[in-house]
């Protein structure tokens, strides 16, 4: 069920944990906020300029992680699996204090985010919430890699396509109504990597903080981690969770139903871009009434990497 009001946490809620890619220890408290600030990522490890808003628009970096940036050169990054937590508990209003660049991988998943968050109340302020309903049809492709957007009947619905050449990952795919459907396997999957590929990323600087206890390691024919997977297709599910969070920047709930095919951070990117300078692809819409959106002023995109 669609919510009417904005919401925002009762109390602090603290996290600590390893980076994964710079692999520092990191202390992030989530503080409420008021109605129609959003998400706010503060950086207290530094005195000026230490505020970014989580916006598709200050997304500099998708290598690996979503990075935000901003225009002081600001930088805060692994920020999608937090945020896809903060959507599956109905949170729209936060400031995130952290002490570092990276919010930390804690297991991986979405899990031990959304534990917390549901230990704790979430209140719900005086301003109504906005969703971004699409209208019209919208489509993005780059090469292999596809995602599209149609109108749905007040729903988030993602379907989701993967396709490795890897025989344990293999071809997955999987569709999630995240307002009717269990949302469990989808919010505990973890983020994978291949074996071979560990010694190319930790060559690029990145993954310093990976580890078995942060991350599905797979090799040609088995998945290294001790305990196997958690679902049949957490791969997959991990995917339609990074989606959710870099869809979260969009700074509304998205009402439509998401068709993505070999997928990530830098297409999901794009296509929010693309969403907000299409004449006419959706309005923004109360509980109970609907309202026109106004076009929005976008950055350039050249610093993204498009390889994510």
């Amino acid at each position: 069920m669609l919510k009417t009001y904005q919401t925002t946490v009762s109390e602090p809620i603290r996290f600590e944990g390893i980076g994964l890619h710079f692999g520092k220890n990191t202390k992030l408290t989530i503080l409420p906020a008021k109605s129609n600030e959003g998400i706010v990522f503060k950086r207290i490890d530094l005195k000026n300029n230490n505020y970014i808003k989580a916006s598709f628009l200050n997304v500099t970096s998708t290598k690996l992680c979503t990075t935000l940036e901003n225009e002081y050169g600001t930088k805060v990054s692994t920020v999608e699996h937090l945020l896809a937590a903060m959507y599956l508990a109905e949170i729209d209003n936060a400031i995130v204090e952290i002490n570092s660049e990276e919010v930390p991988i804690m297991d991986g998943s979405a899990k031990d985010f959304l534990a917390e968050f549901k230990k704790s109340k979430i209140i719900e302020l005086s301003e109504k919430r906005k969703y971004l309903e699409i209208l019209s049809r919208v489509e993005l492709s780059d090469g292999k890699r596809k995602i599209s957007a149609e109108p749905s009947n007040d729903t988030f619905e993602v379907q989701f396509e993967l396709k490795y050449k890897n025989k344990i990952i293999g071809n997955q795919k999987n569709k999630i109504n995240f307002n009717k459907d269990d949302i469990n396997d989808v919010s505990k999957s973890r983020t994978f990597c291949l074996y071979e590929d560990i010694e190319k990323i930790k060559k690029a600087g990145l993954a310093k903080g990976g580890s078995l206890n942060n991350a599905i390691v797979v090799d040609e024919s088995k998945v290294l981690n001790k305990d196997g997977l958690r679902n049949e297709k957490e791969f997959v599910n991990h995917k339609i969770l990074d989606l959710a969070g870099d869809f979260l920047l969009s700074g509304y709930r998205v009402i439509g139903k998401i068709d993505c095919v070999q997928g990530g951070h830098a297409l999901s990117n794009q296509f929010l871009r693309k969403i907000f300078k299409t004449k006419n692809a959706f309005i923004l819409k109360n509980k109970n009434e609907f309202k026109f959106s106004k076009e929005a002023s976008l950055k350039p995109f050249e610093k993204i990497a498009v390889n994510a």
